[in-house]
């Protein structure tokens, strides 16, 4: 593994661990961020093994949805979550109403979790 796919990794696994701290916390909005940052740096990682990198989120969502989802060479799901992720975050990180339940984030954080493990798993073969 690319020692820049190993730093992201390691930033997605603490993007993780803080979603879980925030939580704990009650702070549902920022926990809501972290989950998605967490998928995020994971989809970067696994385009990063392949030489691939992107300025914008909409090109790494893209990317890794075309690369990974579409050929199935990662679950589609996790392309879905990733995207649904990134639309709670912005809901979290903009919008002035907290629109996100206990349930929401656990969920979200259920999610970050499977999607980190399916790639750690994935650049391990």
């Amino acid at each position: 593994m690319k020692d820049e796919t190993e730093k992201l990794v390691r930033k997605a696994a603490r993007a993780l661990h803080a979603a879980e701290l925030l939580f704990r916390e009650k702070d549902l909005e920022s926990a809501a961020s972290r989950s998605y940052y967490a998928m995020f740096y994971a989809a970067e990682a696994l385009l990063q093994e392949s030489d691939l990198s992107f300025r914008k989120h909409a090109g790494v969502h893209a990317a890794f949805g075309e690369r990974f989802a579409k050929t199935q060479l990662i679950d589609p799901k996790l392309h879905r979550w990733l995207l649904d992720a990134f639309d709670r975050r912005i809901q979290a990180d903009y919008g002035i109403d907290i629109l996100l339940t206990n349930e929401d984030l656990t969920t979200m954080i259920k999610q970050a979790r499977e999607f980190l493990d399916e790639v750690v798993r994935f650049l391990s073969d």
